[in-house]
């Protein structure tokens, strides 16, 4: 469990509430292991319902990632700016059997937020980072 803490998404959805945080590599192990680091992502969470009445959450991420770059393996910062509404499901095969663009989680009695943060922002980094020109100096990418 993230320092983040843990929601019950269903109830968090229907009673529309909110949660706001920051967190720091210490608690994003995925991107740690992909020898990521950050000063910190500011996250804020809002439960809800779609345009169709489903339940849903909301999420925002902002901050920024040094990564790797994956042509000279020099440092290269990352913009982070996620916005996502994500349904949430009953089942997995509710998941798996969807015909249509709509991002769905699972809905959970225990989701760690932290990890639901992580997630989003794993799925938003370009899939081979790198700097346009790589060189000595990358202060313009």
């Amino acid at each position: 469990m993230s320092q983040a803490g843990v929601i019950d998404s269903l109830q968090f959805s229907s009673a529309a509430l909110e949660k706001r945080g920051l967190l720091g590599i210490q608690e994003l192990s995925r991107l740690a292991q992909m020898q990521g680091s950050t000063e910190g992502l500011e996250y804020h969470l809002r439960g809800g319902r779609t345009g169709n009445g489903r339940p849903c959450l909301r999420i925002s991420v902002r901050g920024c990632l040094q990564l790797l770059c994956q042509r000279c393996l020099d440092p290269l910062l990352v913009p982070v700016a996620v916005d996502a509404e994500l349904q949430l499901a009953e089942s997995l095969s509710e998941i798996s059997e969807a015909d249509d663009d709509i991002d769905r989680v699972l809905a959970s009695r225990r989701m760690d937020i932290g990890q639901l943060v992580e997630d989003e922002v794993i799925l938003a980094l370009p899939m081979a980072p790198r700097h346009a020109t790589c060189g000595r100096d990358h202060a313009a990418t």
